[in-house]
């Protein structure tokens, strides 16, 4: 069987915000991740988790403060923020505010030219004929791009961002929250051209959203953050149907469900204690353990490690940790 090939790798990647009275924001905190041709990652977890934080290192609009961020072999994170032309373009991101990314004051078409422009050196008729091709290939009309930003509907700006990322040719496509602004039918029809465009080109993806419904149409793996740092990894279908993490389990246990098949599958309903603590001040231990229904002693005294439960679903929990080692001694 041939083995997949990795587009990215992050390893150790922390980002961390000093502050006036010398405190720090641990935003990101040793978060070790990979990403593999043709795959979708989707990465979840509740505001200030640092989801954000770590697209934008790996798009480049962030230096890290320690790690690696491997694209294709080679360490972006060597080069700090100056990164080649072909490196930016190898890696582009689809924000949940489409405006970021198209100018309100140029015609939709115009956004595209210029990053056709910048990455691929296209001049004259060739250049407009290619940003109406790459309308057309997000599902919209070729006459389309004569419109500007604030004259279309927020499903149609966002798939226009998406264009706007594709001129660059990337393999890499972070797409930060890009549904979440949009009402269920339009979520539906970006998700299923996203899909769509991953097939026809191979393109992996960084799905970054606090939704965990969505990950279920899109995602292959799903990781799961907590104060900077992954607390769970696994297949999407190990995921929902073997949630391993406490936290994890809280997550999923208030999705909202419309079947009484979607109700018979959710993992039994685990409630949490309290609000996510601040990143300034992280709890000793494994952070979730001031929240969690089944902490131990040992929870607040030392990090648990990251280790895999079962084929590709790993879990940063004393209680799988313990488990490990009784079974170890007993061996």
């Amino acid at each position: 069987m041939e083995e997949k090939k990795k587009t990215i790798e992050v390893k150790n990647l922390k980002k961390y915000f000093p502050l006036k009275n010398g405190k720090v924001v641990r935003a990101v905190d040793g978060v070790d991740l990979e990403i593999y041709e043709g795959e979708t990652l989707g990465l979840v977890g509740e505001s200030g988790s640092g989801k954000s934080t770590i697209a934008y290192m790996v798009v480049g609009m962030y230096k890290a403060t320690d790690g690696s961020i491997i694209y294709r072999g080679e360490d972006l994170t060597a080069r700090g923020m100056k990164r080649t032309k072909e490196q930016k373009g190898n890696i582009q991101i689809v924000f949940q505010d489409p405006s970021s990314a198209l100018n309100p004051r140029r015609k939709v078409k115009k956004s595209i030219e210029f990053t056709l422009k910048l990455h691929g050196g296209i001049e004259g008729k060739e250049l407009e004929e290619k940003a109406e091709d790459l309308l057309e290939m997000v599902g919209l009309p070729r006459e389309f791009g004569e419109n500007y930003p604030r004259s279309i509907g927020g499903g149609e700006r966002q798939l226009a961002s998406v264009a706007r990322a594709m001129a660059a040719d990337p393999s890499l496509l972070i797409l930060d929250e890009p549904t979440s602004a949009l009402d269920v039918s339009v979520q539906a029809k970006v998700i299923r051209k996203l899909i769509e465009l991953q097939k026809e080109r191979n393109l992996s993806y960084l799905f970054i959203t606090h939704d965990l419904s969505l990950m279920r149409n899109i995602a292959d793996r799903v990781a799961i953050l907590y104060l900077g740092k992954v607390c769970e990894l696994a297949p999407a279908a190990d995921f929902f149907e073997k949630p391993l993490h406490p936290y994890t389990q809280m997550l999923l246990s208030s999705i909202p469900v419309a079947t009484d098949e979607e109700e018979m599958m959710r993992p039994e309903k685990v409630i949490s204690k309290g609000e996510i603590p601040s990143p300034v001040n992280v709890p000793p231990g494994c952070a979730f353990h001031m929240r969690c229904p089944v902490k131990m002693d040992i929870c607040s005294k030392e990090l648990p490690e990251m280790m895999e439960v079962s084929g590709g679903h790993y879990v940063c929990c004393h209680k799988y940790c313990q488990a490990e080692r009784a079974d170890t001694a007993q061996n």
